[in-house]
């Protein structure tokens, strides 16, 4: 039996292995160069019409020829019926990224790239994704436009693997130049003994009035004088990337959804400065990296979590979500937006993993190399605005976070130490969080805890 039709009833010719000749099929008259072996390509529309060679009626051959008997054939994705051209198509995103700004081409027709070679990119809400190349070969066309949005799937290129068809590149504008002829010279005399002289142009006699029509006249009443404003010329209006517009939409959700207090407190740096002084040296020679105040408050941050989990929960619905698990989100500021990476785990890391992670996270981040992964999730965010000056400021909370330390920059100024005024590096910090579920009382223990812990870092080796 094949498809529900007996072997009895099947013509041997038609059951032949493909080839062409004696048993070639006639479709609709005409000379059908597909044997019964690829028969998918006879029925693509439909056709009840195949007929043997014998241009007899074949019941047979029209039953195996329905379309519902036929298993799907296999083809090659991204790849042309020819083999040679294959398409370039935007790549999975994310779970959370549905599409993509097309913000520019790395290549351009007739340019030659290698395999997994990136010749776009696509900017989302959160990073910004290559478009690589699935094939050594010639890019021979594009098929979208930057500044496009295109979706997971979307053809944006063809490459061409053996390079035919490809137009030439468009010649430079310095080629340009030198295939033209040069100006004709101007003519600086009209004829021999003649110079080339300018007759200014007569206007229309303007009509005056008489005296005694001047008097008569009436005096039209003065304008008032309009605001002069810039000239449209002066300005450039540039539209927002994605990542931008999605930074913008989180804070002002973010100030709409949490009820927001900010608290101060400020913190004497000296002991930790002097830490660092004296073993920076050390730290870089055994791990590799410089160590520097960030890897302090980290740890000081997951100690204050420690001692008060409220700030380290969430609101999920009429529900409190407390997290047993720490992961610090370091807010970085790029050229082209604010991203917050996350270090995981930070409650089980020394100082020097805090401070490797930072420099790796900071790197991908400034590069537009940082994925999705890399950002997503975290339970309380650190952001550090004392690295461009910032004195004082109240940060706006990361949802679906519940709080966020605001660190500054380190100002000497006269201080009371028993007694006696001295100057000291002092540093103010700010913790923003959300009122609805931490009170005051635990903010303000937070932020004890954080002065306490950088104050003296010994207290993070005795865990008092």
């Amino acid at each position: 039996m094949i498809w529900g039709i007996p072997l009895s009833r099947i013509k041997h010719p038609a059951i032949r292995p493909r080839g062409y000749g004696q048993n070639e099929l006639l479709c609709n008259g005409k000379e059908c160069r597909h044997a019964v072996g690829n028969f998918s390509y006879c029925t693509a529309l439909g056709s009840q019409c195949c007929r043997a060679y014998s241009n007899k009626p074949g019941r047979e051959i029209t039953a195996m020829l329905r379309p519902e008997n036929f298993i799907p054939l296999r083809s090659r994705s991204f790849s042309s019926d020819s083999g040679d051209l294959v398409d370039a198509v935007v790549p999975f995103m994310g779970e959370s990224i549905t599409d993509g700004t097309l913000a520019k081409f790395l290549k351009n027709p007739g340019d030659r790239v290698q395999v997994d070679e990136p010749i776009a990119q696509i900017e989302t809400d959160k990073v910004t994704i290559d478009v690589a190349s699935p094939e050594a070969g010639t890019i021979q066309k594009l098929l979208a436009k930057e500044g496009e949005t295109v979706e997971p799937g979307t053809k944006i290129a063809v490459i061409s693997k053996s390079g035919e068809g490809v137009p030439q590149a468009a010649p430079t504008s310095q080629e340009k130049t030198a295939s033209q002829p040069p100006p004709p010279a101007e003519k600086e005399s009209l004829g021999k003994g003649t110079t080339k002289t300018e007759t200014p142009s007569v206007k229309g006699k303007e009509k005056t009035l008489f005296p005694s029509q001047a008097a008569r006249a009436p005096s039209s009443p003065p304008k008032p004088s309009e605001p002069q404003l810039p000239p449209k010329e002066r300005e450039r209006r540039v539209p927002m990337t994605r990542l931008r517009k999605r930074v913008a939409t989180r804070l002002k959700d973010s100030q709409n959804t949490f009820s927001m207090l900010t608290t101060f407190n400020e913190i004497d740096m000296t002991n930790m400065m002097k830490l660092r002084s004296d073993y920076k040296d050390a730290f870089v020679e055994k791990h590799g990296v410089k160590f520097g105040f960030m890897s302090g408050f980290v740890k000081a941050a997951v100690s204050a979590l420690q001692y008060q989990p409220v700030v380290n929960a969430v609101i999920d619905g009429d529900d409190i979500i407390y997290r047993d698990y720490i992961d610090i989100s370091i807010a970085v500021g790029t050229p082209k937006g604010l991203v917050v990476p996350v270090i995981r785990n930070s409650d089980q890391m020394n100082f020097a993993e805090i401070e490797k992670n930072i420099n790796t996270l900071a790197k991908k981040a400034t590069n537009g190399t940082i994925s999705i992964d890399e950002m997503a999730g975290g339970t309380f965010t650190i952001s550090n605005g004392g690295v461009y000056g910032s004195l004082l400021s109240m940060p706006i909370i990361n949802p679906p976070q519940s709080a966020i330390l605001g660190m500054h920059s380190i100002v000497t100024r006269p201080m009371v130490v028993e007694g006696n005024v001295v100057p000291r590096p002092m540093m103010y910090i700010a913790l923003t969080y959300d009122h609805r579920l931490i009170d005051g009382r635990e903010a303000v223990y937070f932020l004890r805890r954080i002065k306490d812990v950088v104050e003296d870092p010994r207290r993070l080796l005795l865990d008092v």
